[in-house]
């Protein structure tokens, strides 16, 4: 009897010292069963730095909702579009107020963002106020060894602007408008159209390399090869839009004093917006029986405005493995562009679209 006292004494003592013992630091093992427990690695927070986006709080669009204080430290270059640069700007600046790191982006027109991004490869994101083109598809393929990464981010309505002293042009036809940007230098608006005075006949319109120019004479001129605005009397402003404000909004424009010109330019709708108080916007005909139409945002999203583009930006799955701030920034562009957009002067992509947007770089980040 005493000697089974004393074996279960030193058995219990045994198990209370196993009990009380150091694992040796292996703190991390479970058994069969519990890989549901919330245990964790040793020296572990709990995350998994977002690699699976398992534990992300997700948007509408199905992106991880990005805080850019937490985002990826690194550099970003944005080039491109003059259209797309008002809309990615106000985007940055609200990242910046929430702690979000600077980055650039310059403003060099839909094709020189292309030239940069494609064929440089010195840049991460292209901004594009039209879809690339298959040789500059072909160049990005080449340059960052895999096909670009097309990420629609809203829709702009091309508009023409006139001054308010210009009461006779305020509704043209797309014939009316091709005949205007063909015209040589010295023509009047009588030439555009016999009923209408007279007065000399100026034209802005920016250079070759914005995608305002491709996607006017995409519509206009039917993707001329070389579009007649480059032989007309056009006064080609580059890619700074302000010199159309001013050209137009200070032309004089007085009814009845042919002395005067009545110039007409034209931008993105949100350049219209920032200057309405000076410039009035022209309605366009396209001649499929709508009658003149106003561009707006019921016209927008009705498709019933002839000169209605989408907005772009473009990177590659290359970039975002490399820089993961770019998938991050893209995916907080995306999730806060509709609450920015409105006040930028453009109009929210299509649903379809922005979910195609973010399920693309969703899957190049892969979360």
């Amino acid at each position: 009897m005493k000697t089974r006292t004393w074996a279960a004494l030193i058995a219990i003592l045994a198990l209370v010292l196993a009990a009380c013992s150091p694992s040796g630091g292996d703190d991390t093992t479970t058994t069969e069963g519990d890989a549901g427990d919330t245990t964790t690695t040793a020296g572990s927070d709990g995350g998994d730095d977002g690699d699976d986006g398992d534990d992300m709080e997700m948007s509408q669009w199905g992106l991880p909702i990005i805080s850019p204080l937490d985002a990826t430290p690194g550099d970003i270059g944005i080039a491109g579009s003059s259209t797309v640069f008002p809309l990615s700007t106000a985007v940055l600046t609200q990242w910046i107020d929430e702690g979000g790191t600077e980055y650039t982006i310059d403003s060099i027109g839909s094709g020189g963002g292309f030239e940069r991004f494609c064929v440089e490869g010195a840049s991460d994101i292209s901004n594009a106020s039209r879809a690339i083109k298959d040789e500059e598809f072909a160049d990005c393929t080449a340059t960052w060894g895999d096909e670009p990464i097309e990420i629609r981010v809203g829709s702009d309505a091309l508009s023409l602007v006139i001054s308010p002293g210009n009461t006779f042009a305020g509704e043209l036809t797309l014939e009316q408008i091709a005949t205007a940007y063909s015209l040589p230098a010295g023509s009047t608006w009588a030439d555009v159209d016999p009923s209408f005075p007279a007065h000399p006949l100026q034209t802005f319109s920016p250079g070759a390399d914005s995608g305002t120019f491709d996607y006017f004479n995409e519509v206009v001129f039917d993707e001329a090869d070389p579009s007649p605005i480059l032989s007309s009397g056009a006064q080609i402003v580059g890619e700074d839009d302000n010199i159309t404000v001013e050209g137009v909004a200070e032309d004089g424009c007085t009814e009845g004093d042919t002395s005067t010109t009545c110039a007409i330019g034209y931008f993105g709708y949100a350049f219209f917006q920032q200057n309405a108080d000076r410039l009035s916007v022209v309605s366009v005909d396209a001649g499929e029986g709508d009658g003149p139409i106003v561009p707006n945002d019921e016209s927008v999203n009705e498709g019933t405005y002839p000169i209605a583009r989408p907005l772009y930006m473009y990177t590659a799955p290359s970039v975002v493995a490399d820089k993961p701030q770019v998938a991050e920034f893209i995916a907080y562009y995306l999730n806060n562009v509709n609450d920015i957009i409105g006040d930028v002067g453009y109009f929210p992509a299509p649903d379809d679209k922005l979910q195609e947007a973010a399920d693309n770089i969703k899957a190049a980040a892969g979360w």
